[in-house]
């Protein structure tokens, strides 16, 4: 297998499941801790060193909320100093002036802060705090005036999914950078949601309203746990005349949809390896073999990064090496994280499954 065609171009690095809020659809059903067995510094230090023998991927810090972590600033300058690109995931609540001053010196490139609701009333009712809505607010506030860039990123459930264009608009108020969302995988908390009728529809069209919203605003645009929003982009493109490339789509012309082992991977707070932070599959420890290895040996990141594995209409879709279905949510519902993305509504073209089956 040629592994520079699947160099990690994101890595997630879970500093802590200690949390101070209690959301509802925590894939880490996350918590205060304690958290025994922890990543140490030193050992963060050695695993940013051997990712960095593989490549210098977008690194994000996340958790649990990563600014109860007392050595964060130490970890964002060590990676900063190794060449990777650093960002903060937070639920935006513990910023300050002074900790938001902080994270740009030590070279942190951007934050995100989550915005599960446009409103107190349903931002804090995701959140599990009273107070977590204002608070995230203050700390966009303090971002924005001490010049650190920041993104919104929403966790699309059925209790939210309504009012995704509202919190879209408030992203557009208070000047982000970039908008991004992931519809919800249901593991941890998340397992807890009721599946609800219809979903599959309304999220079609959802995506579809955030297709069209590219073309008015100056936001960049990500879709991450619907791979399919990259099926999507293909047919409104094509409808529409456009070849998806960078020049028109930006860098949703260069990414796929399900990125799980193939340029993505999520380390977790006690070293343990997943192809993402929803697919609860241990694909190494860092505490046992080096990165490179389990990067490039390990069995579940190669039979991701098969294509011909892929079962049901996944297996067998025209639009496979764009979307690749969400492997996280196929484990989740069917048991098999090779099997088709149950969301997905799509049916693959005859005329490509002739080919695809020599018939």
């Amino acid at each position: 297998m040629n592994y520079s065609n699947f160099s990690p171009r994101l890595v997630a690095l879970e500093l802590t499941r200690n949390c101070n809020l209690d959301c509802i659809h925590c894939r880490a059903s996350a918590s205060r801790g304690p958290y025994q067995g922890e990543l140490e510094t030193e050992e963060i230090f050695r695993i940013l060193k051997e990712i960095a023998e593989v490549s210098k991927p977008v690194l994000i810090l996340t958790g649990g909320e990563p600014l109860l972590r007392n050595d964060l600033f130490d970890i964002i300058q060590k990676a900063k100093f190794m060449g990777f690109n650093p960002v903060l995931a937070t639920n935006g609540t513990l910023l300050t002036q002074e900790i938001a001053l902080e994270l740009k010196r030590s070279g942190i490139s951007r934050v995100s802060i989550s915005l599960d609701g446009a409103s107190s009333k349903s931002h804090d009712s995701f959140r599990g705090v009273s107070g977590a809505f204002e608070n995230a607010l203050k700390g966009i506030k303090i971002l924005k005036e001490v010049g650190v860039p920041f993104q919104i990123n929403t966790t699309v459930t059925p209790l939210n999914l309504e009012e995704l264009p509202h919190i879209y608009e408030l992203a557009k108020k208070i000047e982000a950078s970039a908008y991004h969302i992931f519809v919800l995988v249901p593991v941890g908390r998340g397992k807890n949601f009721r599946e609800e009728k219809n979903f599959s529809e309304k999220l079609e069209k959802v995506l579809t309203w955030f297709y069209h919203q590219r073309k008015s605003s100056n936001l960049s645009f990500k879709v991450t746990c619907a791979p399919f929003y990259y099926r999507i982009i293909r047919e409104k493109a094509k409808e529409e005349g456009l070849l998806v490339k960078v020049e028109t789509f930006g860098l949703e012309a260069l990414t796929r949809g399900c990125l799980a082992g193939i340029g993505f991977c999520f380390i977790s707070h006690v070293g343990k390896v997943q192809p993402c932070g929803y697919l609860e599959i241990t694909a190494g420890d860092l505490r046992k073999n080096e990165f490179k290895e389990i990067w490039e040996k390990s069995p579940v990141f190669n039979n991701l990064r098969n294509f011909k594995l892929y079962k049901g209409k996944c297996g067998i879709c025209e639009y496979i090496k764009f979307c690749g279905g969400c492997r996280a949510r196929a484990y989740e519902l069917t048991g098999d994280y090779l099997e088709e993305e149950p969301l997905c509504l799509y049916q693959p073209q005859k005329s490509y499954l002739f080919q695809t089956l020599k018939l």
